[in-house]
């Protein structure tokens, strides 16, 4: 890869990485609600799922795809109830406490990295990154791609889950906690419907 076509990627993965979407949206809450510190086996399971996804991709998911249509449409489906179904969750739970049972609980690293499976804003950049640049489709370009995406994630998810845990200081009292994770449930549903729209 040239090193034009790298500093592309780069930008591309950034830009795709630190804009507002379903992973961000979900680890701003998780850092507002249980702080930086226990968000990152989340954090590390959206670097490397979505490096794997991308790695999976490019070696060959994308012809699944086109030769069974039906199987991008049941995924879309099942991204639309999931995300309904953690949307839920976030509207529902409450801030971490010392004292109670239903404390927040952020999501693990596996649970974070097989979220991307059906993180419509996850499919899009990888399709986007496998098709743009490795055009010659060849097994050290993807891994290149993987790579670039996997060091360019690091700081994109650190700055969405430090900006959640530096609204702790706003988020003093129960009923604006709750208010928040309302409004980030509801962002979260925003984001995954614009993105399948």
């Amino acid at each position: 890869m040239e090193s034009q076509q790298l500093l592309g990627l780069m930008t591309f993965a950034l830009v795709s990485t630190v804009s507002p979407g379903p992973n961000n949206i979900m680890l701003m809450t998780s850092g507002a609600n249980v702080g930086f510190i226990r968000t990152i086996p989340h954090m590390l399971g959206v670097v490397l799922g979505f490096s794997v996804m991308v790695a999976l991709i490019g070696i060959g998911l994308m012809e699944i795809f086109t030769t069974y249509p039906v199987a991008h449409q049941i995924l879309k489906s099942a991204c639309i109830v999931y995300l309904i179904y953690l949307a839920m969750k976030i509207a529902m739970s409450r801030p971490a406490s010392n004292n109670s049972l239903d404390d927040y609980k952020p999501l693990s690293f596996l649970a974070a990295a097989n979220f991307q499976w059906i993180n419509p804003k996850a499919w899009s950049m990888a399709f986007t990154a496998v098709s743009v640049y490795n055009v010659s489709a060849t097994w050290h370009g993807i891994l290149l791609v993987s790579l670039v995406f996997a060091v360019i994630n690091i700081p994109s998810v650190s700055i969405w889950t430090y900006a959640g845990q530096q609204l702790q200081v706003f988020l003093s009292s129960p009923s604006k906690t709750k208010y928040f994770n309302y409004c980030m449930a509801g962002l979260l549903l925003a984001s995954t419907l614009l993105m399948i729209v």
